[in-house]
């Protein structure tokens, strides 16, 4: 009997508060890259690092992202972490996710700025020992020498931030070149105070 091949899932965790096209564009060139079946957007209810920052409602942001990448069939927006304990942590995450779906295998795509941040995740031995990584360039993180399981994803900068979004919608500045046609009015809604 020969043993069936897992699909390969790469999974894109953040706040996505707003999800935007640099988000996308990233998950995409993963996806390529990596030769992945699909790309999960996990999205974070709480981000151990992002404790203080104030998130638009999950429910919402969550349906920003399925807006977003709804002619994308190999990008899904995942709303698997609203059932576990908060914050989130990835290790909880994968281990749960590896339990649910073992016919699947897991990759975690993060942030050059977050890989510099690594040694602190909480289990980061753990998920370097039993997960690939794809670290992606991001101002401000080092991606000079990576570890054997660790790979870089060569793709541009690309240089759009949520916070910058949330910025220009709060001062009625055009968005609509940095978020996907399909979110940009709730986008609009959304964040301006």
């Amino acid at each position: 009997m020969t043993k069936e091949k897992k699909s390969s899932i790469g999974i894109f965790g953040g706040s996505f508060n707003p999800i935007h096209n640099g988000h996308i564009a990233l998950a995409k060139a993963f996806l390529a890259a990596e030769e992945m079946d699909e790309v999960w957007f996990m999205v974070s209810p709480q981000n151990p690092f992002k404790v203080s920052q104030q998130l638009l409602d999950d429910r919402l942001r969550l349906e920003m992202v399925r807006k977003a990448v709804s002619d994308s069939p190999h990008l899904i927006a995942s709303d698997y972490e609203f059932q576990l304990p908060k914050p989130s942590y990835t290790w909880n995450t994968l281990q749960h996710l590896s339990h649910d779906y073992p016919q699947h295998s897991f990759t975690l795509l993060v942030g050059g700025d977050n890989w510099d941040a690594f040694a602190q995740w909480y289990h980061s031995d753990e998920i370097l020992a039993n997960y690939r990584i794809v670290v992606y360039p991001r101002h401000g993180g080092d991606t000079s020498s990576l570890p054997k399981g660790v790979k870089f994803l060569p793709t541009p900068l690309i240089d759009i931030s949520s916070t910058e979004i949330r910025s220009r919608v709060q001062q009625g500045l055009d968005i609509s070149q940095y978020v996907p046609d399909t979110i940009v009015a709730d986008v609009i809604r959304y964040y301006k105070q």
